[in-house]
């Protein structure tokens, strides 16, 4: 346990946490909609420092991240808790409902050994959402840039200004989800908005982290032709043409039950909507091997990068670039 930081008195022995884009006011005893970030007396406490449900070695591609470090290895690890409440969550067991959920504790100065251990070339926080876990991966991504070691957050994008600004520096990349292109998705399905995500998008972009987003498609949810077009524009008008979109297929789980898998045709159709607006790197997810797994130059058109069950087994760019053209693909060869 850590005092938080990101907080203010709020009067009455109430606190408010300027954490995440909820900024909720805590009375004492009680914790925000994350359920890990406590008002104990007057003061914000963060319950879950140091505190791990899950640790291990992951190929990078698994986040999902193509274009950052590709074909290494990633220490990923988790925690429980969240500021969403999405009811189709596919980690609810450590996101939503952890009751006598068994913790380790790992503390910032083992994570580069554990790395070295595992042959992971950088650390990431992820499985449950990263920002409420800030006091621990801000001290864990400062010991890891003095290692020499990338970082990366798996996250729903829902961080304020002035948290994603303090922890820019030492973060490499991120992996955000834009689970749909309407407020009443995030309002039914996540109790949240769409805008403080839109917002957290663009400002990454701004500092230099390099950013992939995951877009899950939900049948009859945020599948219409309508919105996966204003949200491939919104890419390309508002962030830059060779950001990485993952499309992926959704599959029933946690509460969320009453619809089937997401039809291979939806995402092919997602995937050609996202070119046809001029997307560079448009990718499909949570699927059998196909070619939209594969990066290719979209000026020479040769294939760069092939990948098969979340490893690349062919890789022929060079330094970033298009080994046959010169062309930038987008690619973090190396951390900051």
């Amino acid at each position: 346990m850590k005092e938080a930081i990101f907080w203010e008195p709020a009067g009455d022995n109430k606190v408010k946490c300027n954490l995440c884009a909820h900024r909720c006011t805590i009375p004492q005893g009680k914790s925000g909609i994350c359920r890990v970030r406590e008002n104990q007396d007057g003061k914000l406490m963060a319950t879950t420092y140091a505190r791990v449900s899950s640790v291990g070695p992951d190929p990078v591609e698994k986040k999902p991240l193509y274009h950052f470090m590709p074909g290494s290895n990633v220490l990923s690890l988790g925690s429980i808790g969240c500021n969403f409440r999405c009811d189709f969550c596919q980690n609810w067991s450590i996101s939503q409902e952890y009751v006598n959920r068994n913790l380790r504790i790992v503390e910032p100065e083992k994570l580069p050994q554990m790395a070295n251990l595992y042959n992971c070339q950088s650390i990431s926080w992820t499985y449950n959402e990263p920002t409420i876990w800030y006091e621990y991966t801000l001290d864990c991504a400062k010991i890891a840039k003095l290692s020499g070691l990338g970082t990366s957050y798996v996250s729903n994008g829902y961080m304020t200004e002035e948290a994603l600004r303090e922890i820019a520096p030492y973060l490499d990349a991120m992996n955000i989800d834009v689970k749909a292109f309407t407020d009443e998705f995030y309002m039914k399905r996540s109790s949240a908005k769409l805008q403080p995500v839109l917002d957290t998008c663009q400002l990454a972009v701004e500092l230099g982290i390099h950013i992939e987003l995951t877009y899950l498609i939900v049948p009859t949810q945020n599948d219409t032709t309508e919105e996966l077009k204003n949200f491939s524009k919104w890419v390309a008008n508002d962030l830059k043409l060779d950001v990485p979109i993952h499309f992926s297929r959704f599959h029933p789980d946690f509460k969320f039950k009453k619809v089937s898998g997401t039809p291979m045709e939806t995402l092919y159709l997602a995937h050609r909507i996202a070119k046809e607006e001029g997307l560079k790197f448009v990718y499909l997810g949570n699927v059998m091997h196909c070619d939209e797994e594969n990066t290719y130059c979209p000026d020479c058109g040769t294939l760069v990068m092939e990948r098969m069950g979340l490893r690349l087994i062919k890789n022929k760019t060079k330094d970033g670039k298009c080994s046959q053209c010169g062309s930038d693909l987008n690619i973090v060869t190396m951390p900051k």
